[in-house]
């Protein structure tokens, strides 16, 4: 069953043109013109129920603002959508009990009363029972280790408990689907950490959907399995990470560790008829760069297995999902990437009778 589907999703906005000095400011006051901006561009995927789904793009690509129909808080200008079986806009009351949002840069707590009072209120919005609202409560203080904190005021928090206590709020009432935009903003490695492996033991434990929009790639790295990259309004790539990796990574290096001294020209020798780049990093230290499709273990079995060679340590490092991500938006083929995205579902949908396609 899907949690998400999307179906040619627009959306438009309509923004007051300016115009400049002060005869401009006195014409916008009688009579103000306006232009139109798609933030969202006819976008179409499916999420199944129990998956960990990246949504990534730069500023400005459209990811908050697919959020924001996703949770009913903006209405699309055209395309179809469900979340859990509702058209979020539409079934605003039933559909909000099967969610939970967290903005990561807004928060849903009152400032000024306890986290506790917070958390109470939010019982009676969702309408948990007594008896529910205490055993899950009780199961996320504890998880999240939140018991020396539910009678501060929020404005005492810091960023990271205010964030614990934020998915603490956006779970009480045990939502199958959990939004996330950009959860982890802000925060030190330690406590992105703990939230990361609080989603994940949540995922695994009671099978929540999970739609994560971040800049932190390590996020993505983390927790998803599928990634969907968005540029400009568009969807450029959708699918597992390995499979970004594969397509977009350029090679893999491996660092070798030797226990004598070494000239390039010897470490070459061995690897000669590869496609590979060696460079010397120091007197004991070489790297090699072995492009994607070349196997890693035939270079290792060469250089391992060299018997003029006393190797001490070896270290594989793999193309990161942040570079690969930096590449393709700097070099200018996220359009390129994007109409071989649509090509590819043109050639996936049914031939019409005639045998001609529109």
């Amino acid at each position: 069953m899907l949690a998400i589907d999307v179906a040619e999703l627009r959306k438009q906005f309509k923004v007051q043109k300016n115009r400049e000095g002060l005869s401009g400011a006195l014409k916008d006051l009688f009579k103000r013109e306006h232009t139109v901006v798609t933030a969202v561009k006819d976008i179409s995927f499916q999420i199944p129920q129990g998956e960990i789904c990246g949504y990534i793009g730069e500023n400005g690509a459209g990811k908050s603002t697919t959020i924001k129909m996703l949770t009913g808080i903006l209405v699309p200008t055209s395309g179809k959508l469900q979340v859990n079986g509702y058209v979020p806009y539409k079934d605003r009351e039933e559909f909000v009990r099967g969610i939970g949002v967290v903005f990561g840069q807004r928060s849903q707590l009152w400032w000024d009363i306890g986290v506790i009072e917070s958390f109470r209120l939010l019982r009676k919005v969702y309408r948990v029972s007594e008896t529910d609202f205490r055993r899950r409560l009780d199961e996320l203080v504890e998880t999240l280790q939140l018991q020396d904190l539910l009678n501060r005021p929020v404005r005492k928090l810091s960023l990271g408990q205010r964030m614990r206590c934020e998915l603490v709020a956006a779970l009480l009432h045990q939502p199958s689907i959990l939004f996330l935009d950009e959860p982890t903003i802000g925060l030190d490695i330690v406590v992105k950490t703990e939230i990361r492996e609080f989603l994940k033991r949540l995922n695994r434990e009671h099978g929540t959907t999970i739609l994560l929009t971040t800049h932190d790639l390590q996020d993505i790295e983390a927790l998803c399995s599928r990634v969907i990259m968005l540029d400009d309004g568009r969807i450029i790539y959708d699918g597992g990470l390995d499979e970004l990796k594969q397509r977009w990574g350029k090679g893999r290096e491996v660092q070798f560790q030797f226990t004598d001294p070494i000239r390039l020209m010897e470490v070459q020798k061995l690897t000669g008829g590869l496609a590979v780049r060696w460079t010397r990093e120091n007197e004991f230290t070489a790297k090699v760069w072995i492009p994607r499709e070349l196997n890693v273990s035939e270079v290792l079995s060469r250089v391992v297995g060299a018997p003029e060679m006393d190797i001490s340590d070896i270290k594989i490092f793999e193309t990161n999902t942040d570079e690969i991500v930096r590449e393709i938006y700097q070099s200018g083929s996220a359009e390129v990437n994007a109409a071989a995205l649509q090509e590819e579902k043109r050639a996936e949908e049914p031939v019409p009778a005639g045998g001609v396609r529109s």
